[in-house]
């Protein structure tokens, strides 16, 4: 007598019609997994180049529908960097459609031999890698993490369960047509990306509990979301962390090097995860720096501790949660530190995991640094901006994990993927 498989676990009640809904729906995200894990690498990559080339054809329909959304975020008052997440046009469209290219013309990562080996009695061994399955996407108003999330799925081997925040909602709708409409143009199921319409919050949280289904979950949001992950989920998720990250000026810092990498850092773009959000300073350069550095980030807000207000007068007042905020706007918190381990000490303190910058020409002090600083990424002499998929070759990105487990850093093909080992004998059973 056989087991019989386990349904689908939401943990709630089964007559709820939301749970009934989100559940039937991950029931066929999960059949059409099944398709694309065995699809060739060549028909992936078809689909792939089909949405490139859909999303460029329907780039106006599709600026059209995020018109709606961004219009009614601003009139319900969303600030204006959370608008600019939201915001599309031609171009960013564009912009989409070459990111599944150069996701297509990446090496696939299914079937990668991860080793092997031969043992005493003759077995084979093999450990190789193969797609998750299922990979869940929460998110909020960036609705390119549609294009880019369902583009890193397709080639890695998985399907793609998306579910995006009300505020994008006609924007992902729009996209999401274009990529199913692809897979089916390459005889792949429209259901390898599906997109979670009902935006509700109960709808959230039965897409976090799709035990059975759901093989992995990865949210890109703010702290709210990451609490409900942490409060609700029952499959297993990957955090795609806060970015509250750093960059420390040296006493043998270059500074006109360190002024462009603080300006890029914090101005390049402001809203988004590896931009930075705390300035720390040697105190040795600090009356240099730190009034230089401020003409120079002319338009953001600072905000410091008491030898920064020193030197800059305009400066706020920065406590424990100035330092401990991720900002993601033009704001900034500053701090004079007197060594470098003053400098770790603060990050360890304050961190997020995410990413930390060094400057400076000393090549001792940039190595403890890079020892003694415990994040996804540690750089030196360069912004954190460069903490991206694609900044590191790895085509567009589906986050940038904070965790320690199965992925760390920019998540991308390799981090969409498991192992499994395959054993090869002729005829041996164990003693």
């Amino acid at each position: 007598m056989t087991a019989s498989k386990p349904l689908p676990h939401t943990g709630s009640t089964a007559d709820d019609p939301i749970v009934a809904a989100v559940s039937a729906l991950g029931v066929k995200v999960r059949d059409a997994s099944r398709v694309v894990a065995t699809a060739s690498s060549l028909v992936r990559d078809a689909a792939l180049l089909a949405a490139a080339d859909g999303l460029e054809q329907a780039a106006v329909a599709i600026v059209a529908a995020n018109a709606v959304d961004v219009a009614r975020a601003e009139s319900e008052g969303v600030s204006p960097t959370v608008v600019d997440r939201l915001r599309l046009d031609v171009s960013r469209v564009g912009a989409m459609a070459t990111g599944l290219r150069q996701v297509a013309a990446l090496a696939d990562p299914v079937g990668e031999v991860l080793g092997g080996w031969v043992r005493p009695n003759g077995l084979r061994i093999e450990q190789v890698r193969v797609p998750l399955g299922v990979v869940a996407i929460i998110y909020e108003n960036r609705p390119n993490v549609t294009s880019d999330a369902a583009g890193l799925c397709l080639k890695s081997g998985n399907a793609a369960f998306l579910r995006g925040s009300s505020g994008a909602i006609e924007s992902n709708l729009a996209i999401v047509a274009v990529l199913r409409s692809a897979l089916e143009s390459v005889g792949l199921p429209a259901d390898a990306v599906t997109l979670l319409a009902d935006t509700s919050r109960e709808a959230a949280v039965a897409f976090m509990q799709q035990r059975g289904v759901v093989d992995c979950l990865i949210p890109r949001g703010g702290p709210a979301l990451i609490a409900s992950i942490l409060e609700h989920a029952t499959v297993p998720f990957v955090i795609d962390g806060d970015g509250n990250c750093h960059v420390y000026v040296d006493a043998a810092a270059d500074l006109a090097m360190a002024e462009r990498i603080v300006v890029n850092a914090k101005t390049q773009r402001p809203s988004v995860c590896n931009a930075a959000e705390t300035l720390l300073v040697h105190a040795d350069v600090a009356d240099e720096f730190l009034p230089r550095i401020a003409v120079a980030l002319s338009g953001v807000e600072l905000l410091g501790d008491e030898r920064t207000r020193a030197l800059i007068p305009g400066a706020g007042v920065a406590d424990d949660e100035a330092y401990a905020t991720e900002f993601l706007d033009l704001r900034m918190s500053v701090a004079v530190v007197d060594s470098v381990d003053d400098a770790i000490d603060h990050i360890r303190r304050y961190t997020s995991g995410h990413s930390e910058a060094i400057v400076t020409g000393d090549l001792a002090t940039a190595e403890h640094f890079t020892r003694q600083v415990d994040a996804a990424a540690v750089l030196v002499n360069a912004s954190t901006r460069f903490v991206d998929g694609e900044e590191f070759g790895f085509g567009a990105e589906i986050g940038i994990s904070t965790q320690k487990l199965h992925a760390r850093g920019p998540m991308a093909l390799r981090e969409l993927t498991t192992a499994k080992y395959i054993v090869h004998g002729s005829g041996q059973v164990r003693a």
